[in-house]
């Protein structure tokens, strides 16, 4: 999942960075309202962590601007303040839950795990195409009963693929998304790890699924195509 911390306290922000990419999540951060705005509203993300005492932007305006435009993707509050006040007038702008500082990471990770599980419909947690599967929770997949090992960034890159079957994806919006990072044209990192998957995924059956969209990039078709 690709989550965005909004949190002036850099050795905070960078503490939870550090402990949300440990599960496996693409984590991105900013140090003031505005630019947490900016991002959260331009960027597709699964979860919003938001402090309220911010720089330039308070937190409360970021989340009624975010709710403005995005009524789905699922928001924590992360603050210092423990009010009842301060709570309800959070949850009633459309916050999805409230962590009072100082805070177990323990708990704010299961709390964010319960977040992104309840903003995704329940079959969502198996995903299929056609005799191809995913299992998010369990982290296994299987294709037509034969089980298939994947790298972590494997995993994660064909998790966005099955997220996003039939849709055709550029190389940037890969890269941004499974690896977190900006895209760079000279780089290769999407060709060589679609190369990985294929080996594992379509390999030795009937139908290939990867396939390469000339001058664009990538889809998972979910009718199957010639790469």
């Amino acid at each position: 999942m690709r989550i965005l911390i909004v949190e002036d306290d850099a050795a905070l922000s960078a503490f939870l960075q550090k402990g949300l990419e440990a599960e496996h999540h693409a984590v991105d951060t900013a140090p003031d309202g505005e630019q947490g705005r900016s991002m959260a509203i331009g960027i597709d993300y699964d979860l919003l962590v938001l402090d309220l005492n911010l720089p330039r932007v308070d937190g409360l305006t970021v989340l009624r601007s975010v709710r403005q435009r995005k009524t789905k993707m699922p928001v924590l509050i992360l603050t210092v303040r423990s009010r009842v006040e301060d709570r309800v007038q959070c949850l009633d702008s459309g916050a999805d839950d409230y962590v009072v500082k100082p805070f177990s990471f323990v708990e704010l990770s299961a709390r964010a795990r319960a977040l992104l599980r309840r903003s995704h419909l329940p079959s969502e947690s198996v995903l299929k195409v056609q005799d191809l599967c995913l299992d998010r929770v369990e982290r296994k997949v299987v294709r037509a009963g034969r089980s298939i090992e994947l790298t972590t960034k494997e995993f994660a890159l064909l998790e966005y693929l099955m997220r996003n079957a039939g849709r055709r994806l550029t190389r940037p919006m890969i890269i941004e998304h499974v690896w977190n990072l900006a895209f760079e044209s000279t780089t290769n990192v999407v060709d060589v790890y679609i190369n990985y998957l294929r080996r594992k995924v379509d390999d030795g059956f009937p139908m290939p699924l990867i396939r390469t969209v000339r001058g664009v990039g990538y889809e998972l078709s979910a009718e199957g195509a010639q790469v």
